[in-house]
């Protein structure tokens, strides 16, 4: 078949999806794929949950859109108070979008403005960690460190700083405690922050738990805490990215309550809409609100489908599912057994390394050593080779290379739906095995 579609790869000839069935889509030829990463941890509530697509007929059949220019609407309005009820503590509003790049990009661009209606022009710098990833457009992939991504496009962003990411599996000394080596990586902010000027940062931006670029790499205990200490110290913002592992993924709705931090603007995308619809936000503090309300009254940002109706109306009702009907309550127990299948498969496994992770979103580290930790050659796309033999064997993970530094180093995401059976567990560690051992035993 010919058609006109501009894909993500232009050589590649995809199979067709046409219905989905809980953790399962289906082809046009009838082949099922268990969705073992949720597409790109998006599908938490899989994909034929009949109150969200309910939600959304009925806001269809009342109202499909109404610009923001001119209307709120019940939907984005139940939405907000809904985020807000169960958002950390000082989080008191919300600004809704499309999708988690925008998210982020709102996020920054508020950040610069608040700054500036604060009397603190001076500040325009920001700082993030390598090895994390923002979102694709230019603002978002500025502050990722994702090299991959950033290399193409470096000369056209605005300048970060990134300092290391708390990883403890590469990072951690062996004789440092976990609190050590948290206390260790945090302290990068600081003296970046003092080397750069601190009337001069801007804000921090991390991922709690960091996701595609690293493969679900929880920070220790501890370094969120020296980070937010730090932030607070030289008043610099605090932005926590929770695009992906955000809404119950990690076992909490939100991922940094398990760090014991609230930040000062959050992005949160994927699983609040649960791709049911294209839907994002990026919430803020109170105080940062009140100051452009004190101030200009005015955010200077907007997009033609922020707040849409039948997109609000879809995210309220996943947040229904997660919180009322106590969905996001079983991540940790699923979670669990997820993590107890992977060490049983793969914990002697000769090239899985590190298995990680939180709640329903883990990772493999895959490595041609485990002693020393050497990762595979990048030219033999270990990687892509697993993706591709677990699609064709009918389960949908999210492999990425580049783990390490941008260009070594091997690992695949797992993040699939939380409404996961036990015998839909046992399938992806089947599948996964035998995609693992067939790219990484292969001469």
């Amino acid at each position: 078949m010919t058609g006109h579609i501009f894909g993500r790869h232009t050589k590649s000839k995809l199979p067709t999806a046409e219905r989905g069935d809980g953790c399962y889509i289906v082809d046009t030829n009838g082949k099922r794929y268990l969705d073992g990463s949720g597409g790109a941890a998006v599908s938490c509530l899989g994909h034929s949950d009949p109150k969200v697509t309910e939600a959304i007929k009925a806001q269809m059949d009342k109202l499909a859109f109404a610009h923001t220019g001119f209307f709120t609407s019940d939907a984005a309005e139940g939405l907000a108070d809904k985020l807000i009820a169960h958002a950390p503590d000082g989080i008191e509003r919300v600004y809704l979008l499309s999708g988690g790049s925008e998210a982020m990009e709102a996020a920054i661009k508020l950040a610069r403005q608040y700054a500036i209606e604060a009397g603190q022009a001076s500040r325009t710098h920001i700082i993030a960690r390598r090895q994390s990833y923002h979102g694709n457009t230019l603002g978002a992939l500025a502050a990722g460190g994702n090299m991959w991504r950033r290399e193409p496009f470096a000369p056209m962003m605005i300048e970060t700083t990134h300092i290391s990411p708390c990883y403890a599996y590469r990072e951690k000394h062996d004789s440092e405690s976990d609190a050590d080596y948290g206390l260790r990586a945090a302290n990068e902010l600081d003296a970046q922050i003092r080397k750069i000027g601190p009337d001069k940062v801007l804000a921090f931006i991390a991922e709690p738990v960091v996701g595609a670029t690293a493969g679900a790499v929880p920070a220790v205990e501890g370094y969120f805490r020296r980070i937010r200490e730090i932030c607070d110290a030289h008043g610099v913002l605090l932005i926590l990215d929770e695009v992906m592992c955000g809404m119950g993924r990690t076992g909490t709705l939100f991922a940094c309550e398990q760090d014991g931090v609230a930040p000062d603007i959050m992005a949160i995308a994927k699983g609040l809409g649960a791709g049911y619809q294209p839907v994002g936000a990026m919430l803020c503090s109170q105080s940062i609100y009140e100051t452009i309300e004190n101030g200009s009254g005015f955010f200077q940002h907007g997009h033609t489908y922020m707040g849409h109706p039948a997109a609000c109306a879809g995210a309220k009702a996943v947040l229904d599912r997660l919180i009322d009907d106590g969905v996001a309550a079983g991540v940790m127990e699923r979670g669990e057994k997820l993590r107890a299948a992977l060490t049983e498969r793969f914990g002697q496994h000769p090239h899985v390394g590190d298995i990680r992770g939180r709640g329903l979103f883990q990772g493999l580290e895959l490595v041609e050593d485990r002693e020393t930790k050497a990762p595979f050659d990048p030219a033999r796309g270990i990687n892509k080779t697993i993706k591709a033999t677990a699609f064709e064997n009918g389960l949908i993970c999210y492999p990425m290379g580049g783990t390490i530094d941008g260009r070594k180093g091997d690992h695949v995401l797992l993040a699939p739906p939380f409404i996961i059976e036990d015998a839909q567990i046992d399938e992806l560690v089947e599948k996964l095995g035998n995609a693992i051992d067939k790219a990484t035993m292969a001469a």
